[in-house]
């Protein structure tokens, strides 16, 4: 089975083509903003990335004879976790969303190349809307404001799937917390194969990340909207992106700079980096309350868990809870590959978008 797979970022395309579970190929297309800026919208950038990934598959001398092209989920409306056949009522949504993010393109993307070849599907896996809260998550001190789940679903699954597997063990029958550490920062409570409990990691909860605030003073948030000083979308700015989180204090999104910075004895990046820890430890710590302290494990993943020191305060803080897992790095590539080949070889059955 030759699949596919299209993960839509910023500013790159990764992509990579599968044999069965072997991978065969693998390249990142670089964006320049000057090249993006060409495009109001993310969406409109379709034709421009599609073409790039065609591209660089005959470069690479492949042939497009593909059982299946799976694309990274986008902002759809809340789903359960699981592989998802592209139809139209997705693209639609994806068109029409009130939210964009590159990832909405790769269901797009995914299902343009299929449609050019005979037999092949085209599918999403564990976008970021995976929703499957439990009725008590959802509820906040406000009924005008429920919790939301957007989170690292697919990076998150996968390595929790694959703990399961290390230890001769099913995902299904573990009681798991998994902190996913990236330029946002997602922790999750994985009860018997279901994600009940997860901060909202694109805008505004949890711990502070490089590209995220998290959890702000809700009433000085109220005051700063209403100061004068500025509109919507720079009050926004300030909840997620490059004015928020680690790099509204250090000028940087960059963990490799900031690391750097840190071993070159810069107190101030330290102490942000401290306080960052701080706050994701008592975020996981939180969701052992979720399941009674009856954890399994804890699972920590994401490109960020490669700074060595990270990892090992963050198992000093909470391997009071259960045993701490360092699953460094993130490969979404071979998460959507293998959800693929699941459906294809009837292990798993394709859920459909409604």
């Amino acid at each position: 089975m030759k699949i596919l797979v299209i993960n839509p970022g910023s500013t790159s395309t990764k992509i990579a083509v599968f044999e069965d579970e072997k991978q065969i190929f693998k390249h990142s297309i670089s964006h320049s903003l000057e090249e993006l800026a060409d495009y109001k919208t993310v969406i409109d950038q379709l034709d421009f990335r599609r073409q790039l990934v065609l591209d660089e598959i005959a470069k690479a001398g492949l042939s497009l004879d593909f059982a299946a092209v799976i694309g990274r989920g986008g902002l759809l409306k809340p789903l359960e976790g699981g592989t998802y056949e592209v139809n139209e009522l997705m693209k639609q949504d994806i068109r029409t969303s009130t939210h964009s993010h590159a990832s909405d393109l790769g269901c797009l993307i995914a299902s343009d190349i299929a449609a050019t070849i005979d037999g092949c599907r085209s599918f999403i896996a564990d976008p970021v809307v995976v929703d499957e809260l439990c009725d008590e998550a959802r509820i906040s001190g406000s009924p005008l404001m429920p919790r939301i789940s957007i989170w690292h679903a697919l990076n998150q699954k996968a390595m929790a799937r694959r703990f399961a597997k290390d230890n001769g063990k099913r995902y299904e029958d573990l009681n798991l917390i998994v902190c996913h550490l990236g330029g946002g920062i997602s922790v999750a409570a994985h009860k018997e194969g279901r994600c009940i409990d997860v901060n909202n990691a694109l805008d505004g909860e949890g711990p502070m990340a490089p590209e995220r605030a998290g959890t702000l003073p809700a009433a000085d948030l109220v005051r700063l909207c209403f100061s004068g000083k500025y509109d919507m979308k720079k009050v926004l700015s300030f909840i997620s992106g490059k004015e928020s989180g680690m790099s509204a204090h250090l000028g940087t999104n960059d963990m490799r700079e900031v690391e750097n910075r840190v071993n070159a004895g810069d107190e101030k990046a330290k102490k942000i980096v401290d306080a960052m820890i701080y706050h994701v430890a008592k975020s996981i710590a939180a969701q052992g309350a979720v399941f009674c302290g009856k954890v399994d494990g804890i699972i920590i993943t994401g490109g960020i868990a490669h700074w060595k020191y990270i990892a090992e305060e963050l198992t000093k803080r909470v391997s009071y809870l259960a045993p701490v897992h360092i699953y460094a790095g993130e490969d979404e590539l071979e998460a959507l590959a293998l959800n693929a080949l699941a459906v294809l070889h009837g292990e798993q059955t394709a859920k459909e978008y409604k």
